[in-house]
């Protein structure tokens, strides 16, 4: 976003990590709980600089503690020097966060300007705790990704979520070990990194699956290739809110295998721009997987679509609708 504003010179932005150096005193980084309270001193002192020079203050959060380290400050800053602060509340934890967290949260999303969400998951989400939340998608360069027409459609599949229990990777290792024994040729190249990974290759071992190959973290500037190479996505997640890569799947061609967690039912439509299942569902995964295969047909008619739903997520579409929300922000002032 900071670079797209910047290249269409529509609105005058800058950036505010919520991490910043410590300069003279980054030795004391190298001090658990001690490196913890000084970023966060420095973070404060930079937002009572900062925030009053501006119009209004966007500020990205996710849940629990860094929620309360990161967008919280900003939150009660803006209201203390009287600037409009929007919270762009991104992660699919939200229920259990507002659930669980209510001192820290409900008082500090109370006093935000406005709260902006990513999918309509979210909206309801916060309509549960009475806040009235404003959806705008996530952001993707089409130009960065090439779609490509499968035709044949490879038995070629890719999973790139990182190795986390609630993306439960492990069940799309199961869900390929039944995909397997029906297309014995079929491959999975598993891309991520993270505390499951010893977990998951183990899995993989137990498994016998001789086609599936672990290629680690990736940049990027080379998940397009990875894009490019496979047919099939695959996504496991449990928890999730509008992720990225179902987008990037969408704007590349592949055919898209999903569970219904959280918030993607508001982003793949059954049928249409991709296939649906339960979580924790091998056995679900694996025969939408297959109904893919055996039908080219419907699995050429679901990437065409899903490209068209691509357009949705193009900078053009979304920085209009932030433009729009800065702009109604600004003229009503802080609360």
């Amino acid at each position: 976003m900071l670079e797209g504003f910047r290249q269409d010179g529509r609105l005058d932005v800058s950036f505010q990590p919520h991490d910043p150096s410590l300069g003279p005193l980054s030795f004391l980084t190298r001090i658990k709980f001690v490196r913890t309270v000084a970023r966060e001193a420095a973070y404060v002192a930079q937002l009572l600089w900062k925030i009053p020079q501006v119009d209004v203050v966007h500020t990205f959060s996710a849940s629990y503690w860094s929620f309360a380290l990161a967008p919280a400050p900003a939150i009660w800053v803006g209201k203390l020097v009287g600037t409009p602060v929007i919270v762009n509340y991104r992660s699919g934890e939200a229920l259990d966060h507002l659930t669980h967290w209510p001192r820290t949260a409900h008082p500090a999303l109370r006093a935000a300007s406005a709260i902006a969400v990513s999918s309509g998951y979210l909206v309801d989400v916060f309509s549960q705790f009475g806040f009235a939340a404003e959806a705008i998608p996530n952001v993707i360069r089409l130009d960065q990704f090439r779609w490509r027409k499968r035709d044949p459609l490879r038995p070629m599949f890719l999973s790139n979520r990182n190795f986390e229990a609630h993306y439960d990777v492990a069940n799309t290792l199961r869900a390929f070990a039944l995909i397997s024994r029906q297309v014995p040729e079929a491959t999975l190249t598993v891309a991520g990194d993270g505390p499951e990974r010893g977990m998951l290759e183990e899995l993989a071992e137990s498994l016998a699956l001789r086609n599936v190959r672990f290629v680690g973290p990736v940049a990027n500037a080379k998940m397009p290739e990875l894009y490019e190479a496979a047919d099939v996505y695959l996504n496991s997640s449990r928890i999730d809110n509008m992720p990225g890569s179902l987008i990037e799947a969408f704007a590349s061609g592949l055919p898209v295998v999903t569970t219904n967690a959280g918030g993607i039912p508001w982003m793949v439509e059954e049928g249409r721009t991709g296939l649906l299942v339960e979580c924790g569902d091998p056995e679900a995964m694996a025969t939408a997987a297959l109904r893919l295969l055996a039908d080219g047909q419907l699995a050429a008619r679901i990437a065409a679509q899903a490209r068209e739903e691509a357009e949705r997520y193009t900078w053009e579409a979304v920085s209009r609708q932030w433009e729009a929300l800065y702009r109604s922000v600004a003229e009503k002032g802080a609360r």
